[in-house]
């Protein structure tokens, strides 16, 4: 199937279902974990830092090679790009779970556990994982022609995902009502699913398909750098508070490490549904342009961190976590799309990489960060997402590159 005929079917193409399929079983592995690490780290012994830092090790993985993966997905095509990440990601979430259950039964303690953690769950999954996204991207922006198209797509890559929070905050959290060892045994289980997904159902592209030598993007290309600035600050601010989520429920709320990773579960679920509801519905109907989603998801967001700073119980918890979801699902479409429409076949690759490396840069130092405050205050993280969401609603608004474009009207694919 060439890449024009997927086209003209958009979504319904089988090899893109097949995309998204591994976008969504890559990141449920993912999302089971959230419900169930705050507890599980109490549980073994670790501080809260140490979570925070295990996470940004992840990043940092992301930010070193989200480019090399998305110049690699169209040199080398996206079925071995994805095989190989997706076999990588089982590999070390098997070993995560193995050094989890030391450290529950006390086999496992200290400092060996900590560093058993940072490699299995930092360097090495967030090394794999940081493939998927770009390739994802890159097969988007390889078969849509215009903005609406984009943005669609883009939109169903980010639903994906949204979808992926959706199920693995309520497996998460359910399961952890049983025992916390059963959530983290079933992430590898995820993983391996969407890794035979990609063996047996995606075929490999022909020679003419790839291409030989995809462009690197520089983050200082004004094409594309103030797309950029905007996605750091929406994901920096999301990622204030994710790694979090489970201490503030398990605080607020005064309860203990089972029941906490299943309202975590039921709180994360709220952000997944705000998240796909945006993405599936709100994004696609509205038809806005980038620059549109960028402000109305911002606004959305600073809106839903105003409330979660109130200590109102968990209902307004709920709520507020729902719009911080909605808002960072309606502003993704157009931080992923907006650069897209002004770049060549040849550089979308490098583009997608260089947005996974934007994203992956916020969690290098966001979930330490949001952790480190959080043991100042409780509200601080909030506030300073809550205030970041707005500064970057203020520099969407005002800056140039996001007035030109909306005053451009739709944009086309550039050849």
């Amino acid at each position: 199937m060439t890449a024009s005929h997927e086209t003209q079917q958009g979504t319904s193409s089988p090899q893109i279902r097949i995309v998204l399929s591994a976008v969504f079983l890559a990141y449920l592995g993912q999302t089971t974990l959230n419900p169930v690490i705050a507890p599980l780290s109490r549980e073994v012994g670790l501080a809260e830092w140490q979570v925070g830092f295990t996470i940004s090790v992840a990043a940092v993985m992301v930010v070193l090679t989200s480019q090399l993966w998305g110049r690699r997905s169209q040199s080398w095509g996206r079925k071995p790009v994805l095989a190989a990440a997706l076999g990588t990601c089982t590999a070390a979430m098997v070993l995560f779970a193995v050094i989890a259950a030391l450290g529950v039964r006390g086999a496992l303690s200290g400092t060996p556990l900590f560093c058993l953690f940072v490699l299995a769950r930092g360097l090495i999954f967030g090394t794999a994982l940081a493939a998927i996204l770009p390739t994802a991207q890159a097969y988007v922006a390889d078969i849509t022609t215009n903005e609406e198209e984009r943005v669609r797509g883009m939109a169903g890559v980010g639903a994906s995902q949204g979808m992926a929070s959706i199920a693995g905050a309520l497996v998460g959290g359910l399961l952890s009502g049983i025992s916390l060892m059963v959530s983290v045994d079933m992430v590898p289980v995820f993983l391996l699913v969407g890794l035979l997904v990609v063996v047996v159902g995606m075929r490999r592209e022909t020679s003419a398909e790839l291409v030989a030598e995809p462009a690197r993007i520089r983050p200082f290309d004004p094409r594309v750098w103030p797309y950029l600035v905007a996605g750091f600050g929406m994901f920096t601010a999301m990622g204030l508070i994710q790694v979090v989520t489970g201490f503030l429920v398990q605080d607020r709320l005064h309860l203990d490490a089972n029941t906490t990773g299943l309202v975590s579960g039921g709180a994360l679920l709220a952000a997944g549904v705000g998240m796909v509801l945006a993405q599936s519905v709100i994004v696609p109907h509205s038809k806005w342009s980038p620059p549109v989603l960028l402000r109305v998801g911002t606004c959305t967001g600073a809106v839903g961190f105003a409330l979660l700073v109130v200590d109102g119980g968990a209902v307004l918890l709920i709520v507020a976590v729902t719009l911080i979801g909605a808002g960072i699902g309606i502003g993704m479409p157009g931080y992923t799309a907006g650069p897209t429409l002004h770049m060549s076949r040849e550089e979308q690759g490098g583009l997608a990489g260089l947005i996974g490396a934007t994203n992956g840069l916020t969690y290098v130092v966001s979930p330490t960060a949001g952790t480190a405050m959080y043991g100042l205050s409780p509200t601080l993280p909030i506030v300073v997402g809550g205030v970041i969401l707005a500064l970057v609603f203020v520099f969407v608004l005002v800056h140039r590159s996001f007035r030109r474009a909306s005053a451009a009207g739709p944009a086309v694919f550039v050849e």
